[in-house]
């Protein structure tokens, strides 16, 4: 396979051992699977099999989009969620039809057990899915172990430029070439579903559109395009985002023929084909299109709060209550009673940008 990228020239503590099942959940893996719950059900009738765990506030980045110029206070360590606690909540969302797991951060790639902790969720009777959202810093190094025996079956990877000056302004880091290192790995061990995240922000990177697009030409990848949000402390105004139906129409006027596919249930992305390409384009419209009437994803951030909502503040405690011993139905009703407030819906434009929220990298990407 011809190498990704070969013709663009660049212009706490955590346990190594493999992470156990919980005694007190050891016993939901002889129990038969259900093929829903009521508790992940809400009441817009949307069922919630996809759940996003940030496993840590670490990264070795700072993009513009997710992290604060001033930087944030990170959550002390004995208050984050540990490796026994992340398996012990996905052996409980398993147990109800969880059936795919997304690993985000900060940056997953940071703790030292991530490996260990792939290969655990495997394990986790239900768990069909185990993808992950990485920067792809450090990500070139632990990528044959992460995918080794069928544990991590996607990948999506964040750049916003292919100039190395921009990605120093972006990310406040350098380290391009690295991020391409990983891409390039990601493809020569055939990750079997690599995204490439691209934050268009007006005035910065949207002079890159067609060159995203052209490396989706030549390699099985989906290059997907994000309307820049707003999160705490990350600048956000509308002067700064770029709406998706520019940058189709933009798109459009060196690529006539994309068409877009048809949309599969629970997908975030309106994902676009253009003849002779083996990879497709996908657009992330949370700004100006929300997908909310078909959304299927509740979030667990690295402190142990569940998030029904990227954009909602309301958030529940379910650290705490592992901790003080919550039996499974205590948490299963906590859960559901949790699910059963989530709104139809995410605030627009006018409101969205004004309403409190953790930054993004508190939250997991």
């Amino acid at each position: 396979m011809q190498m990704f990228f070969n013709r663009i020239r660049l212009a706490k503590r955590y346990t190594h051992n493999m992470v156990t099942a919980s005694p007190r959940l050891q016993n939901l893996r002889s129990l038969p699977l259900k093929p829903f719950s009521e508790f992940l059900t809400d009441t817009h009738g949307r069922k919630h099999n996809y759940l996003r765990i940030s496993i840590t506030e670490r990264c070795n980045l700072r993009c513009v989009y997710c992290m604060p110029e001033e930087g944030v206070e990170l959550t002390p360590s004995e208050e984050t969620l540990t490796s026994d606690e992340i398996i012990r909540i996905v052996e409980l969302f398993a147990s109800q039809g969880v059936t795919k797991i997304r690993l985000t951060g900060g940056e997953p790639t940071v703790r030292t057990d991530i490996v260990e902790l792939v290969q655990s969720i495997k394990q986790v009777p239900g768990i069909k899915e185990i993808c992950m959202t990485s920067n792809g810093l450090a990500l070139h190094r632990k990528l044959p172990a992460l995918i080794k025996n069928g544990g991590l079956t996607s990948l999506n990877l964040s750049l916003d430029t292919l100039v190395e000056g921009k990605f120093l302004l972006i990310t406040r880091r350098n380290g391009l070439s690295a991020v391409l290192k990983s891409i390039n790995k990601a493809l020569e061990l055939g990750v079997p579903k690599l995204k490439i995240n691209v934050v268009i922000m007006k005035g910065v990177n949207e002079d890159e559109l067609l060159n995203f697009v052209a490396l989706a030409r030549d390699n099985q990848v989906e290059v997907r395009f994000i309307e820049y949000m707003p999160f705490d402390g990350n600048k956000w105004s509308n002067n700064k985002m770029i709406t998706y139906q520019d940058m189709l129409d933009n798109i459009r006027v060196t690529y006539p023929s994309i068409s877009r596919i048809a949309h599969k249930p629970g997908d975030t992305a309106k994902i676009f084909k253009i003849p002779g390409f083996l990879g497709s384009i996908g657009f992330i419209t949370s700004m100006t299109e929300n997908f909310c009437s078909s959304c299927t994803r509740l979030r667990i951030t690295n402190d142990g709060n569940l998030k029904t909502c990227l954009f909602g503040n309301d958030e529940l405690d379910l650290k705490t209550l592992l901790r003080k011993g919550a039996s499974e139905k205590r948490l299963l009703e906590a859960i559901g009673a949790a699910v059963k407030l989530k709104k139809a819906s995410h605030a627009g434009l006018g409101d969205l940008e004004n309403m409190p929220n953790r930054p993004m990298i508190l939250i997991g990407g």
